[in-house]
């Protein structure tokens, strides 16, 4: 059906690598993403990495078991998977999306750091929302998005069983219900109000 397709397309993002200055890793406890990352380090496409997360704000503490934070967790998977420690950049206060860009933005910054391009490296569901949030705060970066599935949940199976329907539908209206102000005070500032 078309528009399982059309849905697919908008949720699952998805590019080729390329070299970038950087691989921005947002939060959460799945550690595929952090290997993805760190296969794309090694594999040249760029010298830093920078994860993201304390923990999840509905739930309030890291869920992942000796972990703080998801920041943590995620470093720990990079440098078992190969890649230095000093090549593994901190920001371990952000507690949902939006907030994996903000403070990854302010974590480059007071580093000095130039992103022109960047590697993106989310949950293959997550890809559009994240992308998204990441395009707000580094307006002027190309992104690559190189997903990991995570959950069992592919671009070709999300629609055959309940739970994965129920994972990207939520995503999709996230997608819509997330971005209100941001889009009010892009038109605001448009307007000149």
């Amino acid at each position: 059906m078309k528009f399982i397709q059309d849905i697919t397309d908008f949720i699952f993002v998805e590019h080729r690598p390329r070299k970038a200055d950087i691989i921005f890793v947002p939060g959460g406890n799945q550690g595929a993403i952090a290997v993805k990352a760190a296969m794309l380090f090694r594999e040249g496409y760029a010298p830093l990495i920078l994860p993201s997360g304390r923990f999840s704000k509905p739930v309030g503490h890291c869920m992942i078991p000796g972990y703080e934070t998801e920041w943590e967790f995620l470093r720990d998977i990079l440098t078992e998977q190969g890649v230095p420690g000093e090549a593994v950049l901190e920001e371990k206060r952000a507690t949902f999306t939006y907030e994996n860009a903000i403070y990854s933005r302010q974590v480059t910054d007071a580093a000095g750091l130039t992103i022109e391009r960047a590697i993106l490296c989310p949950q293959a569901c997550h890809a559009r929302r994240a992308l998204l949030y990441y395009e707000i705060l580094y307006p002027d970066t190309e992104f690559i998005v190189c997903p990991a599935v995570t959950r069992g949940i592919s671009r070709d199976n999300w629609f055959l069983e309940d739970e994965k329907i129920d994972i990207v539908l939520g995503e999709l209206e996230r997608c819509g219900s997330q971005f209100h102000e941001i889009l009010r005070e892009y038109g605001k500032k448009k307007r000149g109000i």
